[in-house]
């Protein structure tokens, strides 16, 4: 039997979170790890919960295993999850999130929410709909946010709401900009199929890369959906004060700006690049009043 964040020695704990900070250094996300924006108190925890959710979606999409395999590995990480939680940690990320989860308050299911999310990129490479594309969402990009504003203490109704409205924009862009690696590395098409039935768009568009008007149409569509689900959300930013809240206006004004990129290219499968002029212009409409 392990033990609890609680009874544990404060070096087995720092020596958890060091790891989970070499970690998130080691790897480039859209994602606040170590942010020096971030206050200090939350940088260990975020490490934490990002090492969590590096791995297991390592697990879900590296290597040559099966499916099968991939499935019972997230099962697993999500059953050491649950121990670790009453007390019986032994790996480095258990340690940490397990002091995380207990000194911040953050609801377990929400880490559980993201490893169904895992488990369906496994097995599931096609979306009928767009409700069906935001189910995804709700468990792969909202809990990220929910995470974050239980960490700040931050979780009320209104913010979560705002929250998960940011998040799964954030998610849909990510999508959007990756149109032909997805399709290419994985199989997978994110675009809505109704959606593209809709607009005369076939599957041949993504493996040929064919950007005509039946696909400039739809991908236009797609871009309003996630700007109108950004501006919804983007009041969370200027609800919330200090470091965190400046964090979060550069997170939603960085998703804004990859957005005006997007639609401004003729070519839907180039990933936009933001150059320093586009880091000018984020900061200045995140720190506008």
């Amino acid at each position: 039997m392990g033990r609890t964040p609680e009874t544990l020695p404060a070096r087995i704990v720092a020596e958890s979170y060091a790891w989970c900070e070499d970690l998130a250094r080691t790897h480039y996300e859209n994602f606040p790890v170590a942010s020096r924006l971030l206050p200090v108190h939350l940088r260990r925890p975020v490490a934490a919960v990002y090492a969590f959710a590096r791995l297991a979606d390592d697990m879900a999409d590296e290597g040559t295993l099966p499916p099968a395999d991939r499935i019972a590995a997230l099962d697993d990480w999500g059953r050491q999850l649950d121990r670790a939680l009453t007390g019986e940690a032994g790996h480095p990320v258990f340690i940490a999130l397990a002091d995380t989860v207990v000194h911040h308050r953050v609801p377990p299911a929400l880490f559980h929410d993201l490893l169904s999310a895992f488990r369906q990129d496994v097995v599931k490479r096609r979306y009928a709909s767009f409700d069906e594309l935001l189910d995804y969402c709700r468990r792969s990009a909202d809990p990220v946010g929910r995470i974050l504003l239980h960490l700040a203490h931050e979780a009320t109704p209104e913010n979560l709401h705002l929250s998960d409205r940011v998040c799964s924009a954030l998610q849909l862009i990510n999508f959007w900009q990756d149109l032909a690696q997805d399709v290419d590395e994985n199989d997978r098409i994110y675009l809505p199929q109704d959606a593209m039935a809709g607009h005369g768009v076939t599957e041949a568009h993504l493996r040929q890369r064919r950007s005509d008007r039946a696909m400039m149409r739809l991908m236009r569509a797609e871009y309003r959906r996630a700007r109108a689900m950004m501006e919804e959300g983007a009041a969370l930013g200027r609800r919330l004060r200090g470091r965190f809240g400046l964090e979060i206006r550069l997170i939603i004004q960085g998703g804004l700006r990859v957005l005006d990129r997007l639609e401004a290219q003729e070519d839907v499968f180039s990933r936009p690049r933001l150059r320093r002029r586009d880091a000018v212009v984020i900061a200045w409409r995140a720190l506008r009043p």
